[in-house]
């Protein structure tokens, strides 16, 4: 293990630069939607093997965030009451303001009518209100804050050996979407219990400690994070092209690409340990736009499902490769997207609707 990740002046430069890959991946993997989930999420199989290899690095995107939340936010290092009233202040404002936002959008891209629109609007307070999948991540968000404070004090006073067996336990759980293929139920699972054996072991939790032991005790040699990410990306991508043939429906095929599988999670943790081995002057002009764009990353992602479906229109009848499509569209709503949020936080007020500190 190294010596934990420098700092070179007020930034970590390392974790921007993080940050910057992983809003990065989520445009890529949202391109690439398009291109293998038909109607009623069927399977479009022709592009489903190239994508296996094409698309399987972008998986780790939501657990690099959560790492990178893990690595700032545990231990705590202020009252539970600021904790909450800075975190939510940030990101739910903004999350409200673009939920409207899409609704109103699907008004003029899809022809929704004004009733839906307002419908759309009064549904926020159940479930994100328009249908806008990639929102599903700031629920996610918001339970990990709030499992912020109880996991603190542990985090703080654990030894190494106690934070191992806990990831341990966690890295038992992220076999379980191969072990479901053979056995169903394992461990308690039944029809009337949700809650097995290790249930409060599993999800993004992991990730979150993860990113705290490695900012505590250190990430992985360089050598020993490159060999871990191509175990990573050749297990899912042959896994994932594996199973196309006994899919029924893309979310069937997208088991090797579960956020908390374990192929996804060495990925994860194989990136994190090499990025963190980057070191870059943060007055570098590079430097500056990583750190400006990873201000940036949480209003991108809000944002740029409607770039990117400006995009895939412009483009898509254009090109006949998906090897040229998913990254042009992936490319240019990651610019543009980037420079309108720029434009927008000039604007009075806007950390509070745009979500840019």
């Amino acid at each position: 293990m190294q010596t934990n990740t420098k700092t070179t002046g007020q930034r970590n430069v390392a974790l921007d630069l993080l940050r910057v890959i992983a809003i990065f991946l989520v445009l890529w993997q949202h391109s690439s939607e398009y291109y293998y989930i038909g109607n009623n999420l069927s399977l479009i199989t022709e592009n489903a093997y190239t994508l296996g290899f094409f698309n399987s690095l972008s998986r780790i995107c939501v657990p690099l965030f959560v790492m990178i939340s893990g690595y700032f936010l545990l231990p705590m290092k202020t009252g539970t009451g600021t904790f909450f009233r800075k975190r939510f202040a940030r990101i739910l404002w903004p999350w409200i303001f673009f939920c409207i936002v899409y609704a109103v959008y699907y008004v003029f891209y899809r022809g929704d009518s004004l009733a839906a629109c307002l419908l759309n609007i009064a549904h926020i307070p159940v479930n994100w209100g328009v249908e806008v999948g990639h929102l599903w991540y700031i629920y996610m968000l918001i339970g990990m804050y709030l499992l912020v404070p109880v996991l603190s004090p542990w985090v703080r006073n654990s030894s190494k050996r106690e934070m191992q067996v806990y990831l341990g336990i966690w890295a038992a759980t992220t076999f379980l979407p191969y072990i479901h293929l053979v056995w169903p139920l394992v461990w308690g699972e039944c029809t009337w219990n949700v809650s097995p054996a290790l249930y409060y072991f599993t999800g993004f939790g992991g990730y979150l400690v993860l990113g705290s032991y490695v900012r505590k005790y250190g990430h992985l040699s360089a050598f020993a994070s490159l060999a871990l990410l191509v175990a990573g990306y050749l297990a899912t991508a042959l896994v994932f092209n594996a199973r196309i043939p006994y899919a029924s429906g893309a979310v069937e095929a997208e088991i090797p690409w579960d956020f908390c599988a374990v192929n996804v999670a060495m990925m994860t943790y194989a990136m994190f340990s090499l990025v963190s081995h980057v070191k870059m002057d943060a007055g570098n002009r590079w430097a500056r736009l990583i750190t400006s764009i990873s201000v940036c990353s949480y209003a991108i992602y809000l944002a740029h499902i409607m770039l990117l479906n400006f995009y895939h229109d412009l483009f898509d009848s254009s090109f006949a490769s998906i090897l040229v499509k998913i990254p042009l569209i992936s490319v240019c709503t990651f610019v543009t997207t980037y420079v309108i949020v720029l434009l927008l936080a000039r604007l009075p007020k806007s950390r509070y609707w745009l979500g840019v500190d």
